[in-house]
């Protein structure tokens, strides 16, 4: 057994983390009398490097969100690392579902009129379903797609069978995956790899009448590609719960058109995501305190 004693920084105590600190068995201490990091903030990596230079004795880190790209370059394998992985996956899904549903109805197009206009929409019972990303978003959209009676596949980097799932295709394959898709979600993690994705070679792959939906990282979309395939007609429509840049400047293209619905990066809000963040915290303290496997570890070799 070990004894936990947790730091909260950089932005206070929290009192929902120090409740899960506490309720998990740990202590929360100052950081020079620590073994556990909790940082609270979506970025400061390098006041969070000076730290752990600075307290070598800080053994496990935990991250808030399952993006953990802002801290790539400072991770490290002398300490476990964690993240929110699969913690924030339930109201992600459902905000995908939301923009999925969004979009193919209309919904935009409809929120942005003052009169009675002509009728636009396609269902999504039936529809051809490609999800991009192969982690809990994607198995959480699965079960709520599934009574929809949608074709589902998934890209992912590894091809093995998920449950719900017609078909898996790895990465070399996408443009195949995306070649009969009438709404392709993206739900995966931004790497090297995946940054800049959908560009305009995959955009061409897709059929004119399909939807773009985001609920992953800007950076995954060639945004100018993007536009000018929704300016060309070669897309049905995009809807964006992140962008890039993002956030996506006033009076941009994107704004001013109807076939894209753009939210400002709430598939998860913080008044959603603190109970979660919560749970998860006081999880990984009460495992770290048995020393058992930390639960969203981040694979350091591979950044996410």
């Amino acid at each position: 057994m070990t004894q936990v004693r947790c730091a909260l920084l950089p932005e206070g105590q929290r009192e929902e983390l120090a409740t899960a600190v506490t309720e998990g068995g740990g202590e929360v201490v100052d950081i020079a009398d620590a073994n556990a990091l909790i940082w609270t903030s979506t970025g400061a990596a390098d006041r969070l490097r000076a730290l752990l230079d600075a307290h070598p004795g800080i053994r496990w880190v935990q991250l808030p969100f399952a993006g953990v790209e802002p801290f790539t370059p400072i991770l490290d394998d002398q300490r476990a690392w964690t993240c929110g992985k699969g913690v924030y996956a339930e109201p992600v899904a459902e905000h995908a579902l939301a923009l999925t549903l969004g979009g193919l109805r209309g919904i935009g197009r409809y929120a942005s009129r003052t009169t009675w206009s002509e009728p636009y929409g396609h269902n999504l019972l039936g529809a051809h379903v490609c999800i991009l990303g192969g982690g809990s978003i994607t198995r959480s959209l699965v079960r709520l797609l599934l009574p929809f009676g949608t074709y589902l596949t998934v890209v992912r980097n590894r091809t093995e069978p998920i449950p719900g799932v017609a078909e898996v295709f790895a990465l070399d394959d996408l443009h195949r995956a995306l070649s009969e898709a009438d709404v392709v979600i993206l739900a995966l993690a931004l790497t090297p790899r995946t940054r800049g994705l959908i560009d305009a070679a995959a955009l061409d792959a897709l059929p004119d009448h399909a939807l773009v939906v985001n609920v992953a990282r800007g950076q995954h979309i060639d945004t100018d590609a993007l536009l000018t395939a929704l300016e060309e007609g070669r897309l049905g429509g995009a809807a964006l719960d992140v962008t890039d840049p993002e956030p996506l400047p006033a009076g941009h293209p994107l704004w001013e058109r109807e076939d894209v619905i753009i939210t400002p990066h709430v598939g998860n809000t913080p008044e959603m995501g603190i109970k979660l963040l919560w749970a998860r915290v006081r999880e990984n303290v009460e495992r770290f305190g048995r020393d058992e496997e930390l639960l969203g570890p981040v694979h350091v070799d591979l950044g996410y």
